[in-house]
């Protein structure tokens, strides 16, 4: 099956591809991390949390970033021949992975800062770099603290959720396209693999 697109913008530009893999990699960290210290108690639990907002702030961060390089150079083309219900599910899946990458940092970052355990426990990138918590949130009246941390810790866990949903998706997709359809659609972003 030949696959088309303009000249020259059959790829993802150096930049596009390794803020991807970067951003990958670290969201698949904390995954890890949240399994992980999931079943910590006490002290414990405190070093693997506090690696985890750590790498929750640098995915925020590199996600600014990158929708501000998408918006300075745009994705390449998907083919000619793709089908439309192909585009709106691939546009779907993207667009919710920018909510997901910009959205669980933000709740997680809003959670901690709803919390009394902010004072006792702060924002400390990589143990480094102080990093200030939402200052409205953490002034709030105990009660409202408590509601606010519990609606917050709820939103974070479904993004968590669909963070999940939305992995095995793209992952389903990229296998589909490499090894079923063989067309170009994962080279675009692998710079190393051979294109179809």
């Amino acid at each position: 099956m030949t696959q088309t697109t303009a000249p020259g913008r059959d790829r993802y530009s150096a930049v596009a591809i390794a803020l991807h893999w970067l951003i990958a990699a670290l969201i698949l960290t904390n995954i890890g991390l949240a399994w992980y210290f999931d079943d910590l108690t006490g002290l414990a639990r405190v070093a693997p949390t506090q690696l985890h907002k750590s790498i929750g702030i640098t995915v925020l961060l590199l996600s600014v970033l990158r929708l501000a390089w998408r918006l300075v150079s745009p994705a390449p083309p998907l083919p000619a021949d793709t089908k439309p219900w192909e585009r709106l599910l691939a546009g779907g899946v993207h667009g919710l992975f920018y909510v997901v990458m910009l959205g669980l940092p933000l709740t997680g970052w809003a959670m901690v800062s709803a919390s009394p355990l902010i004072h006792v426990f702060p924002i400390k990138l990589f143990d480094k770099v102080p990093w200030p918590a939402i200052g409205p949130l953490t002034s709030l009246p105990p009660d409202q603290m408590k509601s606010a941390h519990k609606a917050l810790e709820l939103s974070h866990g479904l993004l968590g959720k669909l963070t999940y949903v939305l992995i095995v998706l793209h992952v389903g997709a990229a296998l589909m396209h490499q090894f079923v359809r063989r067309d170009v659609i994962v080279s675009r972003m692998i710079p190393f693999l051979r294109r179809a």
